[in-house]
């Protein structure tokens, strides 16, 4: 993906060019940084998002998509795809995002009191002591503030014959696949589970040659499955075996990049970061299935769950995507110069998704399936061993997480931990796991008062 960057005044080469050089991992085709109506704005691009043509957008707008939007409230609102728009107009600086938040965007205010951007946290720090994750589905214009242009909410509730849903749904999903298979030759992160094995199945047809790439460690659950469909897929299979010298090798970059010290995120983005770095031999863009579980009621703590309130939950679910999944996927694939698709998150699919009953995702009889709908609607087109329930999270099923916390306890006593697992923020540490992950943040980006903007699970304290 691409990175952008940029500072709400003139005269700021110098200061856009060292943000820039942050971010400059997201893009090795081109780069620029443009002065226009009063704002310095810089980009980096791969040659999966080079330009499109337009020269006046060139001149005075800086993004992360493949199609940008004009910077135009009305424009906004007929965008499909993921962005994150910068642009100088006469008005003023014109920020923007997209719906669910797929691509990032960053913002604060200098000393100076001027507004600076840019697609990763890093660009910021230093620059303000105060970084803040800028809204998805939300517009800033200098004169009118932030303004929200759209709405995550479920639609009204869909008829109740399955059939023609889960017909409806596959059609949907093959769609969205279709849409972002722009070249001949594409790249799949492969699990072995439902949703990973959906993307591969639907997107193969399409192809000529479709890597898959799954890691994990050596006899763990994720590398069995994935052989398995792709031997049934008949695709071009990468298996990345890791082993705890390679994590704790990985894990300062990993860090560095997904810019956040919470335990399931770095886990998750330690699995997508060593899979992209292999996948970027062989491809430009790469397919990840992130979404499905907020979409059909895929996490185990839903099954508890009255069905009257799954849809409220799932909303509140997704709305924090953009601040967990959608971090490690796009650290991950921009680490190496990708550009990562999520096609369960293509629009059209979300808001259909989003009006199934609940009792098509969650359904109950005798034991509770989650998704059970994208289970009917791939039910031929892989295994039957995929189809039926058996997952475990990313990280449990790679095999990373005992690892993982293992170094921690041979790296950090008892007494360190007690020492320093309240941080200048007030956060408290729950595991040596996650003190060992802040202290390669720490080395990163320094004693930071204000991680309200770090993605993960983790909130600030009430005040």
């Amino acid at each position: 993906m691409a990175g952008i960057v940029g500072i709400e005044n003139s005269g700021k080469q110098d200061q856009v060019a060292r943000m820039l050089a942050r971010v400059a991992h997201r893009g090795a085709s081109g780069s620029k940084i443009i002065e226009s109506h009063g704002a310095t704005l810089g980009a980096v691009w791969p040659e999966a998002e080079a330009e499109p043509t337009p020269a006046m957008l060139r001149k005075q707008a800086a993004w992360d998509a493949e199609q940008p939007p004009l910077p135009d409230p009305a424009a906004l609102r007929q965008k499909r795809g993921p962005f994150a728009l910068t642009a100088a107009t006469p008005h003023g600086v014109f920020l923007a995002r997209d719906p669910l938040g797929i691509r990032p965007l960053y913002y604060g205010r200098t000393d100076e009191g001027d507004l600076c951007f840019g697609s990763e946290a890093k660009a910021l720090v230093g620059m303000t002591d105060h970084i803040h994750d800028f809204p998805p589905g939300t517009w800033y214009e200098s004169r009118e503030g932030f303004q929200t242009f759209f709405e995550m909410e479920p639609g009204p509730e869909l008829g109740q014959n399955s059939d023609e849903i889960v017909a409806e749904l596959r059609l949907q999903l093959e769609q969205a696949v279709s849409r972002r298979l722009d070249h001949e030759l594409m790249g799949c992160w492969l699990a072995g589970g439902l949703d990973s094995s959906t993307l591969a199945a639907l997107a193969r047809p399409q192809v000529r040659a479709l890597h898959t790439f799954a890691a994990g460690t050596p006899g763990s659950p994720d590398l069995a499955l994935a052989q398995q469909v792709a031997e049934f897929l008949k695709t071009e299979h990468h298996e990345i075996m890791v082993t705890q010298d390679e994590l704790l090798a990985a894990l300062p970059r990993v860090i560095w990049h997904v810019e956040s010290f919470d335990v399931p995120l770095v886990r998750s983005a330690m699995i997508r970061y060593l899979a992209t770095k292999r996948a970027a031999d062989f491809v430009e863009t790469i397919l990840f299935d992130d979404g499905a579980n907020e979409l059909f009621g895929g996490h185990d703590y839903l099954k508890e769950m009255e069905p009257e309130n799954l849809p409220k939950e799932l909303v509140h679910s997704a709305q924090s995507l953009h601040k967990t999944a959608l971090q490690w996927v796009d650290r991950s694939a921009s680490s190496q110069g990708l550009v990562a698709h999520v096609p369960f998150l293509d629009l059209d699919v979300f808001e259909y998704a989003m009006r199934i009953p609940p009792e098509l995702k969650l359904r109950r009889n005798g034991e509770t399936i989650g998704k059970w709908i994208l289970r009917r609607a791939m039910s031929d087109a892989l295994p039957q061993d995929v189809i039926h329930p058996h997952r475990a999270s990313l990280w449990q099923g790679a095999g990373v997480a005992f690892l993982l916390a293992l170094s921690a306890e041979d790296q950090i006593t008892d007494q360190e931990f007690r020492r320093e697992r309240t941080l200048p923020n007030g956060w408290t540490l729950s595991t040596k796991e996650e003190l060992m992950y802040y202290r390669v943040f720490r080395d990163h980006f320094g004693e930071l008062d204000d991680l309200s903007w770090m993605g993960g699970s983790k909130e600030a304290p009430a005040s």
